[in-house]
């Protein structure tokens, strides 16, 4: 996977959000630029939030509107808008990867840090074929075996990022819960198990167990997902999974909350040594 593929997403939203400073420093409504390129308010607000792909056209008259007259700033935007548009390898997926996923997975990408809490079950990244295959049977009975294998396909093309030069950071904390829940029989959650312990191992994998045993803790409102940039310019991400849908918060003071919770999550969850031990003892249990 090349760095263009997986910094596409980061650079539409990079685009999206500079194009909306623009058009609010100039006090011009998302309904008057939207006329401006013949679309509609909600395809710019599209735009803004990096949602959709982008035509130069389209961009060159937006900064036309803004009045960004200076070549060297608006062949700069034009550049960023042309190398938003490649395609990440995830778009082969499309017939099994809702378009709203599709977004996340090309954060997940490009991101240099990736704080999670799960509950249900086990992180994507760090399941095991298996384990992969029992969890997306389970979710979509009545699917094809064929749909179920592309999708246990994707999910562990998705992991080869942890093992890529630009592997990025991964801190997970795990609630015991989803150690519990058992997918796929005995086998399977032994294998998975054991599949943690090596993980954990990786010098970019931190893993944490919250154990039941502590009782009530931060993570109460559900599992979610922190992503970090290496650009500067963008802010943290936190992705709220759904049904059908997907939430993306990057408003800085309700990331700031979400950073609080997962700061307490880990200080509160045994080091990643007491969950190897944690996770042994789990093993001889199964």
């Amino acid at each position: 996977m090349s760095a263009s593929e997986s910094g596409s997403v980061v650079r539409r939203i990079l685009l999206g959000s500079q194009l909306r400073r623009l058009r609010e420093s100039r006090g011009i409504t998302r309904e008057a630029a939207g006329y401006s390129i013949r679309a509609s308010e909600s395809k710019i607000s599209r735009m803004e939030l990096g949602r959709v792909s982008f035509k130069a056209r389209d961009v060159a008259d937006l900064l036309t509107l803004y009045g960004v007259n200076d070549e060297q700033e608006r062949e700069a935007l034009l550049s960023l808008a042309k190398e938003a548009n490649v395609a990440g390898w995830w778009h082969s997926y499309s017939d099994v990867l809702p378009g709203w996923f599709q977004t996340y997975v090309g954060l997940e990408a490009a991101a240099s840090v990736l704080r999670v809490y799960e509950v249900q079950f086990v992180h994507g990244l760090l399941q095991t074929e298996e384990y992969a295959h029992a969890v997306v049977s389970r979710g979509m009975r009545g699917a094809s075996a064929a749909e179920i294998q592309r999708r246990v396909a994707l999910r562990q093309e998705r992991q080869k990022l942890l093992v890529s030069e630009r592997a990025p950071q991964l801190h997970c904390v795990l609630d015991e819960a989803a150690l519990r829940r058992p997918y796929g029989g005995r086998k399977v959650m032994q294998g998975q198990l054991r599949h943690l312990i090596d993980l954990s191992e990786r010098p970019n994998v931190r893993l944490q167990v919250m154990p039941f045993s502590f009782g009530g803790h931060a993570g109460e409102s559900g599992a979610f997902t922190m992503l970090r940039f290496p650009e500067s310019d963008l802010s943290d991400v936190v992705y709220l999974e759904q049904l059908t849908s997907a939430l993306y918060v990057d408003k800085p003071e309700d990331v700031a909350q979400y950073e609080r919770a997962m700061e307490s999550l880990q200080a509160d969850s045994p080091g990643p040594s007491e969950t190897r031990d944690l996770l042994r003892g789990l093993l001889q249990l199964t």
